[in-house]
């Protein structure tokens, strides 16, 4: 069966009750962790459908839409729908359902979207780039430091989608956090975007201080006593990498800020209020990639500029032994020459003289450019 047709299932739209045994399943399977490569383990996108009532989750209806339509009827509670990497079949059933604009939609399944908060109607939808810092034993020209992956979701006043893309950045652990806290909860969906948003600068906090470390290495390897020798394309590797991190961090931003100073419908003034704090947390992440992009920058002029000097000992070097090895060469191209009236040529000890004279030579021109400090 295709993954649309399991989605169908899941909807309860492509058939009547098709729902219940999905929803059956994800009742008894709680907590799923998606940061391995498989699919959900529910049989499609679908990793959990939670129905949340005064803060604590509820068993609800076997059907999905059966649990929004009594959630609306009710004026009660959110429903809490979480997705990974969906196809535009196995989404197309939920848009129905939830009225999702196509825009949207069309942005969820083709991912790979900037950091953004838009405003569809009643409905919320916020792009977040999650990052990873990926261990290494040694950080190297082609070595992978951050990998990152994308959470975007949809908010309404009474469900919340989110739809995962990527390896890591699993939901699971930070449910069950805020299923711990039915006091935060009970806020309905915004407390939701605002803890998935925390989570998410939160990571790149942690991410920051990782790549600190690397940079660290680097930087005490350049001013080591073998520096010039450093690869610089360990350098240029971590410029793309921190770049990688710069364009997940950055255009955040804005909307962040937006999300807490400007009324929106959907999210609370207390939420608001929350959304400053990470606001906060994002501008220090930001500072950090700054420093790190400036760091690095002086690092490679450093290196380069050690690459030189390394570069002009070794011509001085090669000079003064070319000029050296220049006092031998001229007196035996002279004598070399071969004409017949030439000092010295028949004297018994003309030999000896001349070869104590280039030796002398160049013994009072190894001492001077020793002591100047070219050899």
């Amino acid at each position: 069966m295709s993954m649309a047709g399991n989605l169908r299932k899941v909807t309860g739209l492509g058939r009547v009750g098709g729902l219940r045994g999905v929803a059956r399943l994800g009742r008894r399977r709680p907590r799923v962790d998606l940061s391995h490569p498989a699919r959900s383990p529910l049989g499609s996108s679908v990793v959990n459908c939670v129905t949340y009532q005064d803060g604590v989750r509820v068993p609800g209806p076997a059907d999905l839409a059966d649990a929004v339509r009594l959630v609306r009827k009710s004026g009660e509670g959110f429903v809490w729908l979480g997705l990974h990497e969906p196809t535009e079949g196995e989404i197309a059933d939920v848009a129905e359902l939830f009225d999702l604009h196509p825009l949207a939609v069309e942005d969820t399944v083709e991912a790979h979207q900037r950091p953004k908060v838009e405003r569809y109607g009643d409905t919320l939808f916020a792009v977040f780039k999650t990052v990873c810092y990926v261990e290494h034993e040694q950080l190297t020209a082609t070595s992978e430091v951050v990998d990152t992956g994308e959470i975007m979701l949809f908010v309404g006043e009474d469900f919340v989608i989110t739809v995962r893309h990527g390896r890591h950045g699993s939901l699971g652990p930070l449910r069950e956090e805020l299923e711990a806290n039915p006091q935060q909860l009970v806020k309905g969906p915004a407390a939701v975007l605002h803890a998935i948003a925390d989570h998410v600068v939160d990571d790149y906090l942690s991410v920051t201080d990782a790549v600190q470390a690397d940079i660290d290495q680097v930087e005490t390897e350049v001013f080591s006593e073998n520096g010039a020798c450093l690869d610089p394309g360990r350098i240029y590797q971590m410029k793309r990498e921190l770049l990688e991190l710069k364009r997940a961090v950055v255009p955040l931003g804005r909307p962040v800020e937006e999300l807490a100073t400007r009324p929106v419908r959907i999210v609370d003034p207390e939420i608001q209020t929350y959304f400053r704090d990470v606001s906060d947390h994002l501008i220090r992440a930001k500072e950090q990639i700054a420093a790190f992009d400036e760091l690095l920058n002086s690092i490679l002029q450093a290196h380069l500029a050690q690459v030189t000097v390394a570069q002009n000992e070794d011509m001085r070097k090669i000079t003064a032994w070319a000029a050296v090895i220049a006092v031998p060469t001229m007196v035996c191209g002279v004598y070399g020459m071969n004409f017949q009236n030439m000092p010295e040529l028949h004297w018994r000890f003309g030999y000896p003289l001349v070869m104590a004279v280039m030796a002398a030579g160049c013994l009072v021109l190894y001492r001077g450019f020793r002591r100047n400090g070219w050899l």
